[in-house]
């Protein structure tokens, strides 16, 4: 059975002949046999043969560069963003978008790999944050401006996003410093070992039960933020940072939340796969297990280019060789990582006397030299859907299929990602199926099927067995 994968869409069409239908290879309808699936070069080419298209996938629309759906849900979090109160709930959300609440359900799922009701008080808490940091205004005025009903139910979502008291969060600016909760169960010690993976970072170190790291600011400044873990909270303190706009605070609280993986709860993810006998033992070991997130998307980007197919400790020797050369030394002993801008000043004898190969010193240029011009405005479009980041990262040369998905993933944060072709993700696959080779493709595909809407988190829980003693 052929699985959905989004990175052949525009390079043939699917048709299948029981159906009289032709779809996109990503096209998330139930598949058909083999033997019924005719392929085809263009939606031209499958019309003249007597098939129509799907209304699912919209193969027209897409071949047309139309992506209708994903604009309007767009359209719709743009909306939410700046008034969260407008829609009172996923009924109203469905109605705005001109559809039923299956299908915005299913929308939503393939855009954002999350809920309209997870979105809609995301985007709420989100307000409410900026609301904190640049008003007067009380919590309770807040609470009800971000379409809040009552005042516990606002005090109860926003603890569960930001892990902290709404008045706590206010208080940041005052004190340099705050504490989040912990989650039950929180996995402290294998946390602390991702985030200390490598011994030798500039720009991240693990002391004990202590994290320090350096956060970019803008382009001429940044902090220190060292997170020391207790059993049920983190205490975060704030270096080289007299004076903080607001800005700047949440940025640093989403990198601690990003870095420490508090973002998203895997509680759903580890309820459906207990169901399972056959995947229950993923998790049996790794309760609480979470994705540590890249904050800085360009930060992102960079690794996902310095980890194409070379080894961890290379890739993590070259990334200390360009902070050394570019970097910016901080408080602490740790360094801010370069930006787009000192990179793409660069030269690719620059980058090979560095030890750089050829060719991902070409790569990284690229990608520098686009964010640098604006042309990839990676911070911009954390605000849109997965799908649209994923063909603007498709387009940038150097930037594949692994790359754009492991940046969905470990940056931006969606959870129905799956790196295919990542050697730990096979070599997991493998290990947990007791297969005789590694998983190709579509094999892989087949075999996070069952994951879905978390193959994220899926995908992280085989990066980590492989750290286990068989």
């Amino acid at each position: 059975m052929f699985e959905a994968d989004t990175t052949y869409n525009g390079r043939y069409i699917t048709a299948v002949k029981t159906t009289g239908i032709y779809c996109l290879p990503g096209c998330r309808a139930r598949k058909p046999k083999p033997e019924n699936v005719e392929f085809f070069a263009t939606p031209e080419a499958a019309r003249a043969a007597g098939y129509r298209p799907c209304k699912l996938c919209r193969p027209d629309d897409y071949y047309l560069g139309l992506h209708t759906e994903e604009t309007q849900l767009e359209s719709l979090v743009a909306q939410l963003r700046a008034t969260p109160n407008r829609y009172p709930d996923v009924k109203a959300l469905a109605e705005a978008v001109g559809v039923g609440q299956t299908k915005l359900f299913t929308l939503f799922r393939a855009h954002y790999h999350t809920t309209p009701a997870s979105m809609l008080v995301r985007l709420r808490i989100a307000a409410a944050q900026r609301a904190l940091l640049e008003t007067a205004a009380t919590v309770t005025a807040i609470a009800s401006d971000c379409g809040f009903e009552s005042l516990s139910a606002f005090h109860e979502n926003f603890r569960k996003h930001t892990m902290m008291s709404p008045t706590d969060y206010r208080r940041i600016r005052k004190t340099s410093m705050f504490v989040l909760d912990l989650p039950e169960p929180y996995p402290t010690q294998q946390m602390l070992g991702y985030l200390g993976r490598d011994q030798h970072s500039l720009t991240d170190r693990v002391e004990g039960r202590t994290w320090l790291s350096a956060i970019r600011l803008n382009d001429i400044s940044g902090v220190v933020v060292c997170v020391t873990f207790h059993a049920h909270y983190v205490r975060c303190a704030i270096f080289d940072a007299p004076q903080l706009e607001a800005s700047a605070i949440h940025q640093i609280h989403w990198h601690v939340l990003s870095g420490i993986g508090l973002h998203h709860d895997p509680q759903r993810f580890e309820a459906q796969v207990s169901t399972t006998s056959d995947l229950a033992p993923l998790i049996q070991e790794q309760q609480g297990l979470r994705i540590p997130q890249v904050a800085n998307h360009f930060d992102g980007l960079t690794w996902a280019i310095l980890g194409q197919r070379i080894t961890l400790t290379f890739a993590y020797t070259l990334r200390r060789r360009l902070i050394e050369r570019l970097g910016q030394a901080m408080a602490q002993g740790v360094w801010l990582s370069p930006t787009p801008d000192a990179i793409a000043c660069l030269t690719e004898a620059d980058l090979t006397s560095l030890g750089f190969p050829r060719t991902k010193a070409q790569y990284l240029l690229n990608a520098a030299q686009a964010v640098a011009d604006g042309q990839l405005p990676l911070a911009r479009l954390k605000d849109t859907s997965a799908t649209h980041i994923e063909r603007v990262l498709l387009a940038l040369h150097g930037i594949g299929p692994w790359s754009a998905q492991y940046l969905l993933m470990r940056s931006y944060g969606f959870l129905d990602c799956v790196p295919v072709g990542d050697a730990g993700l096979r070599l997991g696959l493998q290990r947990f199926f007791k297969l005789d080779q590694r998983p190709d493709r579509p094999t892989t595909l087949r075999l996070m099927e069952p994951f879905q809407p978390y193959r994220s988190l899926a995908t992280f829980h085989f990066w980590q067995s492989l750290g286990k003693k068989e």
